[in-house]
C-alpha cells in the first residue's frame, strides 16, 4: 500500500466505473429544461488546427489577385451581406451571423509549435521563471471547478509525434494545474473494479495518511499536485456525470451524423492529429457537464506541393484542402448551430485557429509555405457581437491593412468572457514574481464585447 501512493496520476483513477448510481446527465439536463432553470456557467472550447490552416483559401480569399496567389477556390457569399468565404465552407456561409472571422491577427511564431495558440504568449519573447501556464491551467487556478466531479480543465487532444504541436503544460503554475486527459488510458481506467464506495472512502482515509506523513519532508510541489489528482480522481469514480459526458454514443444518431465521425487511430500524416469530428461534439457535451475550458486539436493542416511521376508541380496543398475543407465545413457549423439551439452561446466561446498564416504566392515545391506576419482566427458564442469580420489584409493577403489584432487581445477577450478581469488578474511565478494573464496593455476585442 505504501507503494500506491507513490503510483502518477493514472494510477489512481485505474480502480473502476462511473457509474455508480443517481442523476445521470441526460436526466439532469432534462430536468433542468423542464424547470425552465439551467444551471449556467461561462466556457471556451479552444481548437487548434495542427500545423496552420491557410487564410487565404479559407476566410479571405483573394479572387482579384493574379493566379500563382488567388489559387483555384472562389469565394461566395454567406448570409451576412458583403462578407465571402471559401466556396468549400457552405455550411460555415449559411450561419455566417453565427461567426467572427478575424482576419488580421498578428505576431504569429514562425514555427510549428502550439505553445502560442494555448497560452497566447509567443515564445520567442522573454517568460517568467516556470514558463507561461497554457489558457485552461491558468482558468482552472483562478475559477476552480464548477462541479466536484467534472475538472475545470479537459484535454481532448491527441499525442502528436511532433512534440511542438502538444500543448505546453501549466507553467509556472505546476503539475496541479495539467489538465484532465480524456483521450487515451486515463479514460479507459474510469472503472471500478469490484470496489464499492464504501471501500473506496476507506482507500481514500489511507491516503489522505499517508499524505500527512510526507507532506513535511516535500520540498517539490509533487504532493500539492497529487492532492488535486487524488481528490478529482475520486470525484470522478463516485459520480457518473464525467463518464455521461465522455459518452457520445448517448446523443442521438441524427446529432452523431450532423457532426460527423473520424477513426482516431488515424493520424493526419503521421505526425498531425486525427480527424474526429466527433470530438467537437464531447467538448460540448463537457461544457455542459461543467468543465470550464476543453481544448482539443484537430487534423493537420501543414499542406505541401509536390511533384508527380513526370516531375511535374501538383500542388497536392489543394487536393488536401478539398479533403479537409468539408468535414471541418461540417463539425464546426454543426458545434455552431447546437451550442445556439441548447441555448449555450451565450455563455460558451468557440476559438479556432493555427500557429501561422500562409504565403500569398503558392509554390509548385512548397504549395503555401509559413508566414507568420499574418494569421486568421474563428470565433462563436461567448455572448459576442458576431455577424462580423475583424480586420483586413493587403490585396495577397500578405500583412494586415487595417486593425491588426494582436494574440494578446485574443486572449483577453476569452478570459473576459469568462468573467475574468485581465487588467486586474495576476497570478505570482515561481520566484513570487506577479505575471499578468495576457501581454501589457492587451485589451478585450472592442468590437466583440
Amino acid at each position: 500500500m505504501l507503494t500506491s501512493h507513490l503510483l502518477p496520476r493514472r494510477g489512481f483513477i485505474q480502480m473502476g466505473a462511473l457509474g455508480l448510481g443517481g442523476l445521470t446527465l441526460p436526466t439532469l439536463l432534462r430536468a433542468e429544461s423542464a424547470s425552465g432553470i439551467r444551471s449556467s456557467h461561462k466556457s471556451v472550447i479552444l481548437i487548434y488546427l495542427v500545423g496552420g490552416p491557410p487564410h487565404q483559401d479559407m476566410f479571405d480569399l483573394k479572387p482579384n489577385a493574379p493566379q500563382e496567389i488567388a489559387g483555384p477556390w472562389k469565394p461566395i457569399a454567406t448570409n451576412v451581406t458583403g462578407i465571402q468565404i471559401c466556396e468549400a465552407l457552405p455550411r460555415l456561409a449559411k450561419i455566417m451571423d453565427k461567426l467572427v472571422v478575424v482576419r488580421s491577427l498578428v505576431g504569429n511564431q514562425a514555427d510549428h509549435d502550439a505553445i502560442q495558440v494555448y497560452n497566447g504568449h509567443n515564445p520567442k519573447k522573454p517568460t517568467p521563471a516556470g514558463g507561461w501556464p497554457q489558457f485552461g491551467s491558468t482558468v482552472a487556478k483562478l475559477q476552480g471547478p464548477v462541479d466536484a466531479a467534472v475538472p475545470p480543465f479537459v484535454s481532448l487532444c491527441y499525442t502528436c509525434t511532433h512534440g511542438p504541436y502538444n500543448e505546453p503544460g501549466p507553467g509556472f503554475l505546476g503539475q496541479a494545474m495539467t489538465p484532465f486527459r480524456a483521450m487515451g488510458k486515463t479514460r479507459d481506467d474510469m472503472v471500478l473494479r469490484g470496489i464499492n464506495v464504501e471501500r473506496l472512502c476507506d482507500r481514500k482515509a489511507l491516503l489522505k495518511r499517508f499524505d500527512e506523513m510526507r507532506r513535511d519532508a516535500d520540498t517539490t510541489g509533487a504532493v500539492k499536485a497529487m492532492d488535486v489528482f487524488t481528490e478529482q480522481a475520486f470525484g470522478l469514480l463516485t459520480s457518473s456525470r464525467m463518464a455521461e459526458a465522455l459518452d457520445i454514443s448517448k446523443e442521438p444518431l441524427r446529432v452523431i451524423e450532423r457532426y460527423g465521425t473520424g477513426d482516431p487511430k488515424v493520424f493526419m500524416d503521421a505526425n498531425g492529429a486525427p480527424r474526429v469530428p466527433q470530438s467537437l461534439l464531447m467538448a460540448r457535451r463537457l461544457i455542459e457537464a461543467g468543465a470550464r475550458v476543453v481544448t482539443l486539436n484537430y487534423s493537420k493542416w501543414d499542406w505541401h506541393g509536390g511533384t508527380n511521376a513526370e516531375g511535374r508541380a501538383n500542388n497536392s496543398i489543394f487536393l488536401r484542402e478539398a479533403e479537409d475543407f468539408p468535414p471541418f465545413d461540417q463539425c464546426v457549423s454543426a458545434l455552431v448551430e447546437d451550442l445556439h439551439d441548447r441555448g449555450l452561446d451565450k455563455d460558451c466561446t468557440v476559438i479556432i485557429m493555427g500557429e501561422f498564416g500562409r504565403t500569398p504566392k503558392i509554390s509548385a515545391q512548397l504549395g503555401r509555405d509559413h508566414w507568420p506576419q499574418v494569421n486568421c482566427a474563428l470565433l462563436a458564442g461567448g455572448g459576442m457581437t458576431t455577424g462580423q469580420v475583424i480586420g483586413s489584409t493587403d490585396r495577397i493577403a500578405g500583412e494586415a491593412a487595417s486593425r491588426p489584432v494582436t494574440f494578446g487581445e485574443l486572449f483577453a477577450t476569452l478570459y473576459h468572457n469568462l468573467g475574468i478581469d485581465p487588467d486586474k488578474a495576476l497570478l505570482p511565478d515561481l520566484t513570487g514574481r506577479p505575471q499578468y494573464l495576457v501581454e501589457e496593455g492587451s485589451k478585450p476585442i472592442r468590437e466583440l464585447i
